[in-house]
């Protein structure tokens, strides 16, 4: 199990290389201001780079969550996918984040709340529509973006710096993400993220979950996943879409044949579907209010 776990490791660290790889386009120009501090944490600041299509704004924003199996990675991994959707007339904001084993859950989704609250409060400054936020992650990053979709302010995951700004999601994109860690043959190798077993933690196992948190005001989820992914099987991305089709929120599984983990990442009709995904239900779909 242990090898096994060390295979997810490196494939999900290859996979988010080989996205900044990707030979997406790039409709459009924009600028990019690198290394903004969105929070500080204990003293230490967490950066992010801002990508701004030219123009007079405000556009709708996306937050870009790398992978790395939450222990490894930087914003640079999704560099690619930000410039895509920066030329697609996208403010994109890509993240560092806190990283296990030095940092245990629920860090890294305090820290992807803590970004959400940074674009709304400083939405004027990067011509950011604050009503209008997506998120996109892949792997790791895909689960986070996913919680983070279903999750709010009653979830107890917001973090010691909230003030009461919304971080609710408009619009989600996640691929090859890990969606119920309540029962998975994965449970037995996250002590180093989840704080212990599932048995010593079980609290964090289902506050990781997103899953679990399906509720009816959801916003719309598009889920891209290799069929032939056997390190995070897409068996958690059909039980996420159905529970959300079930409760009335839009969601999409754009399943891959024959791909796994790694060539799911990069391929290009995924990329190419998501961002149509986020013009329908992000650019161009109904404004739902910042905390809805």
């Amino acid at each position: 199990m242990r090898r096994r776990f060390k295979m997810i490791l490196v494939l999900g660290c290859l996979a988010s290389a080989i996205l900044v790889r990707a030979a997406l386009s790039v409709a459009g120009e924009f600028a990019v201001t690198r290394d903004v501090p969105y929070v500080a944490r204990n003293g230490q600041n967490l950066l992010a780079d801002i990508y701004i299509p030219q123009g007079a704004g405000p556009f709708p924003a996306v937050l870009v969550v790398h992978g790395g199996a939450w222990r490894s990675g930087s914003k640079a991994r999704l560099a690619r996918f930000a410039e895509q959707l920066a030329g697609e007339g996208y403010t994109a904001v890509a993240i560092n984040y806190r990283l296990a084993p030095e940092h245990l859950f629920p860090a890294q989704i305090e820290d992807c709340k803590s970004a959400v609250r940074f674009m709304r409060k400083n939405a004027a400054k990067y011509k950011i529509d604050p009503a209008q936020l997506g998120g996109l992650g892949y792997s790791a990053g895909g689960h986070l973006v996913a919680l983070l979709g279903v999750t709010d302010a009653t979830c107890g995951l917001e973090g010691s710096d909230a003030d009461g700004t919304s971080t609710r999601l408009q619009c989600v994109v996640a691929g090859g993400a890990p969606c119920d860690f309540r029962n998975t043959p994965l449970a037995a190798d996250l002590g180093y993220w989840l704080g212990g077993t599932l048995a010593e933690k079980p609290d964090n196992y289902e506050k990781a979950s997103p899953l679990g948190f399906v509720s009816k005001d959801d916003p719309p989820v598009f889920f891209f996943h290799g069929q032939g992914d056997t390190l995070v099987p897409i068996a958690g991305a059909r039980q996420m879409v159905a529970k959300l089709t079930e409760v009335g929120v839009p969601a999409e599984l754009f399943e891959i044949p024959r791909a796994g983990h790694g060539l799911a990442a990069f391929n290009p009709a995924a990329a190419d579907k998501a961002v149509k995904f986020f013009d329908v239900h992000l650019k161009n779909g109904a404004k739902r209010p910042p905390g809805k």
